[in-house]
């Protein structure tokens, strides 16, 4: 009966704040009296406590550790960072990005017919991607500031769904890859076709903001898999 109240309880205090171990503790030694009959489990309590709270960091530890990957942008105390990125070589890369404005069918037929009151909806959002690819770095604060050689943005009405289904690729010769330019082309592109069309309704949906392949850099090539 012990050890099944003590496993128990060391399953459930690693993933609690030393305030709620605490807690923890006090509640097992109140239930351990009931069934010895006696307090004198309070003697281990806090040297179980103890062991369990040395246990939690290296719990959190082996997790992150054990993952093999780590958060670049996080210096070792924990502090933003801006990647140093002069060791590396200059190379070929390209990433595709991807996302969907839901527009429901009345918007649909209304930007279908070029009858919305702003004007051409998907010339303006195609602009205003390709534009939002090159503006990343201001946007996103430890983007670094590259320069991009190739920038495309496509939409295309999407009948099935009465969606506009919207795609970005960004290209660049350079030490760091181009998946955030090609991210911010399909969000800025999207947010400009809820702009464009909000007058006719509040239902619109961006939706499926999503990185679809990239190419180049020391990871290597990378796909989405279906």
């Amino acid at each position: 009966m012990l050890l099944r109240v003590l496993n128990l309880s060391r399953r459930g205090f690693c993933s609690h704040s030393g305030h709620d171990i605490a807690t923890a503790i006090a509640e097992l030694n109140k239930e351990m009296e009931s069934v010895f009959g006696e307090s004198s489990s309070t003697i281990h309590s806090s040297s179980i406590g103890n062991d369990i709270m040395a246990e939690a960091p290296q719990l959190v530890s082996l997790k992150i550790g054990g993952s093999g990957l780590g958060l670049t942008h996080v210096g070792s105390k924990g502090e933003a960072q801006m990647v140093d990125v002069t060791p590396k070589e200059s190379t070929k890369r390209a990433a595709t990005a991807s996302c969907k404005v839901i527009l429901g069918k009345k918007v649909f037929d209304l930007v279908s017919a070029n009858q919305m009151a702003k004007g051409d909806v998907l010339s303006v959002a195609k602009i205003a991607g390709i534009n939002g690819a090159k503006q990343t770095s201001s946007l996103i604060p430890l983007c670094h500031n590259i320069i991009l050689t190739h920038v495309h943005v496509d939409l295309k009405l999407n009948p099935n769904d009465f969606s506009v289904d919207i795609v970005g690729e960004a290209a660049s010769a350079g030490k760091t890859g181009v998946e955030m330019e090609a991210l911010t082309a399909v969000s800025v592109a999207g947010l400009t076709v809820y702009d464009m069309c909000k007058a006719a309704s509040k239902d619109i949906q961006i939706t499926g903001i999503q990185l679809e392949r990239k190419t180049g850099g020391k990871s290597g090539d990378w796909s989405r898999k279906e």
